[in-house]
């Protein structure tokens, strides 16, 4: 028997837990199927509104999962997929561009303040004009100003027609695809409703959906979002809405724009929207005074905090339609509506959550999500909390009021607790929230114990690997190594080696020629210099002086391998290298995963040998770079003076032999050299100087264009030298 005939007698067969144990797709005849669906559909959008706009399911998650699988099932199995069936919140085909939309309406801004005074002039200014005008009697809806993206969704038949973000107020980019996903905004309206309808709305992302989903970020390794409200226009502009369908978005409906039935007040039309299924607030009010909508505002602000979601103040607005209409609208603002703002937060603010970073080397940092708070005119919604160390000191645990300050007029971090909400402090977990692999305490830090074989380490590894650091990858940043692990194309530093250009295009924002530029920089990296390699691996302690200082003893990557893993002692006699560092690099090779991650990039590149000779030629020599080189780059230049034991730094110093001049350069360096006596060479003098030393550089011709360095790089070496 199938699910319709099972309820044909039933008066309203939504209300009562449906079977779960369906008949085959199989066995079904067509028409059996669009019955099904039909039902289906029906009873799926029924509990959409009762879960998202009443707050009242009335079956288990497991039965209306149950609903929704096989409502999947019979669309996939006979073909009947439609654009707003409730299967469609899993995401569509991703799209190449939005389109520009007008809107129904135009979308004005709200005039607002901070300030009692001004909200006192807004409703003598409106008594003043409808008392001219006939109407005495005022009256206004008091709703929170909600944080969000504004959007215009149109209904025709009571099927979801368009949704269009606000835009320039005239016209926005038709987000239809994306918003299909969101479970809150109906696919078809309920009951009575009218043929057609244009209506405000404001997508937003939960509170506690948004301190979760940041979590999630920070333990992948990605940057977390700044405040719900850019999260949420980050995630509605998102070209695949399969993403989308993936963030917790929500939504409220707050104003008719436009409806075919005409419009009542707008206390009316509020009351009506959740018959129709769409979601409103339940914080809105009717008053008949000024003072009672100041009264309202100060309420709200004294509870904002408790609402699970973002609110920045509350919108005042006359009730009567026909009031409105006598008030008119300015080119950028309507007359009828005020929005009274809330202060900025200021440094005091609530731990909500605590995520767990992992870092490149394993490191743990344990980071504070907080409710966004204003420190220094910037807003906040995390803070570094780290070491396990500082954590136990300060006392910081979930739901404690703290103070935040920003390190360096950058960094937020947690100052103090002002108010404990128990006793105790925030413990790390027992293990990796990626990899599910030990943390172990070194001293005051902590450490993920995976490795190489940890996400979160792997995708810093990526792109330390790929950065200015390691191989330098140009066109290979962040985002794109983000791309990589979530398509699934790099599981490892060796797979990028692996790439090609077909699997590259499919990627958002991937096109012939990046995907290209991406292969051939690959491909050059093959046969990278060894102290390169060395620092691009990532190893604990190990940067680009200290690479360069442990290719000059070792010479090839095989004899400094075998000294890590045989005789680490052996690295403790390196300039930049103690006890401490030896150990750590001996630690590193000694992971079963870092060595064998090692060994399949090794399958892939060959780090080219350090002739241990020549890299004692320049020892002890000190050089600093200014202005552009003919006959070669400043970075080959740099390059050459450091393979062969000399230093080249930035900046002039006590300790600084030559400052080498080339062509336009700035004037900080060389009055620097004059002031402490430090020997200044032309290019030609610099040479010479190679030469005495037995540095052979002929082979070092050639720079950005046919031996000269570009306008752009002149450019560059100016503003470095006289900043």
């Amino acid at each position: 028997m199938s699910l319709a005939d099972e309820n044909a007698d039933n008066e309203n067969p939504y209300l009562r837990e449906p079977p779960t144990d369906f008949d085959p797709a199989e066995t079904l005849s067509e028409s059996d199927a669009e019955r099904q669906v039909a039902f289906l559909r029906e009873a799926i959008r029924e509990h959409d509104r009762r879960y998202y706009v009443e707050n009242d399911p009335i079956i288990a998650d497991r039965t209306y999962d149950a609903l929704f699988a096989r409502l999947q099932e019979l669309e996939d199995a006979f073909d009947l997929s439609h654009p707003d069936s409730p299967t469609r919140t899993v995401g569509g085909e991703p799209i190449d561009a939005f389109e520009t939309v007008e809107h129904v309406v135009p979308m004005l801004s709200i005039e607002g303040s901070g300030e009692a005074a001004d909200v006192r002039e807004f409703d003598e200014r409106v008594r003043r004009e409808l008392h001219t005008g006939g109407h005495d009697d005022v009256e206004y809806v008091c709703e929170p100003k909600f944080d969000g993206v504004s959007m215009e969704f149109v209904y025709e038949e009571g099927r979801l027609d368009r949704a269009v973000t606000r835009g320039d107020g005239r016209e926005g980019d038709d987000v239809t695809p994306n918003v299909r996903t969101i479970g809150s905004v109906p696919q078809r309206l309920h009951g009575d409703h009218p043929d057609f309808l244009a209506v405000r709305g404001e997508l937003y992302m939960p509170k506690d959906a948004f301190q979760a989903y940041n979590r999630e970020r920070i333990e992948r390794g990605e940057e977390p979002f700044a405040n719900p409200r850019n999260a949420t226009a980050g995630t509605v502009r998102q070209l695949d809405p399969a993403v989308v369908a993936e963030r917790p978005l929500s939504v409220f409906f707050f104003e008719t724009l436009e409806s075919s039935d005409g419009t009542g007040s707008h206390r009316e039309e509020l009351a009506r929207f959740p018959e129709w299924g769409l979601r409103v607030a339940e914080e809105v009010e009717v008053v008949d005074s000024i003072e009672d909508a100041i009264a309202y505002r100060d309420r709200l602000l004294e509870t904002r905090d408790e609402l699970p979601y973002e609110i920045d103040g509350v919108v005042i607005k006359v009730d009567d339609r026909a009031a409105r209409e006598e008030l008119g609208r300015t080119a950028r603002h309507d007359r009828w509506a005020f929005a009274y703002k809330f202060p900025a937060r200021s440094e005091v603010t609530t731990v909500r959550d605590v995520a767990v970073g992992i870092g490149r080397t394993g490191r743990v940092t344990p980071v504070a999500l907080l409710d966004p708070v204003d420190v220094g005119g910037v807003t906040v919604s995390r803070a570094s909390l780290h070491n396990p160390e500082e954590i136990a000191t300060k006392g910081v645990d979930v739901g404690d009021t703290v103070r935040v300050q920003r390190a360096g007029d950058v960094i937020p971090y947690v100052e103090e607790v002002l108010e404990k909400e128990s006793e105790g402090h925030y413990e790390l977990p027992d293990s990796c929230p990626v990899c599910d692999s030990a943390i172990e305490r070194d001293g005051p830090l902590a450490f993920c114990t995976g490795g190489l074989a940890c996400d979160a380490q792997l995708r810093r590894s990526i792109e330390y690997y790929a950065g200015d650091d390691g191989l330098d990858l140009e066109g290979l940043g962040e985002k794109g190594v983000g791309q990589l692990i979530e398509s699934e194309l790099v599981g490892s530093i060796a797979e990028l080696y692996a790439l090609d250009r077909e699997s590259l295009t499919e990627l958002e924002g991937w096109g012939e020629t990046s995907a290209e530029n991406l292969l051939a920089e690959i491909e050059a990296s093959r046969e990278p210099p060894l102290p390169d390699f060395l620092s691009a691996l990532g190893i604990p302690q190990v940067g680009p002086s200290t690479a360069r200082e442990l290719a000059r003893e070792f010479g090839t990557f095989e004899a400094f391998r075998a000294a890590a893993v045989e005789e680490p002692e052996r690295l403790e006699g390196v300039d930049d290298v103690g006890g401490t560092v030896a150990e750590t690099i001996h630690e590193f090779f000694a992971s079963e995963a870092n060595a064998a991650a090692v060994e399949r990039v090794l399958e892939h590149v060959s780090p080219q040998p350090v002739d241990v000779e020549s890299g004692e030629k320049l020892d002890g020599l000190t050089f600093v770079f200014t202005g552009s080189l003919e006959g070669m780059t400043r970075a080959d230049a740099q390059e050459v003076v450091e393979a062969h034991g000399g230093n080249a730094t930035g900046s002039v110093s006590g300790n600084t032999d030559y400052l080498v001049v080339g062509a336009n350069p700035g004037t900080r360096k060389r009055e620097a050299a004059a002031e402490r006596n430090v020997t200044i060479l032309e290019e030609a003098g610099f040479r010479e100087l190679l030469a005495e030393h037995g540095v052979d550089v002929s082979g070092e011709e050639g720079s950005d264009d046919e031996g000269n360095a570009g306008d752009g790089q002149r450019a560059l070496d100016d503003w470095d030298d006289d900043g």
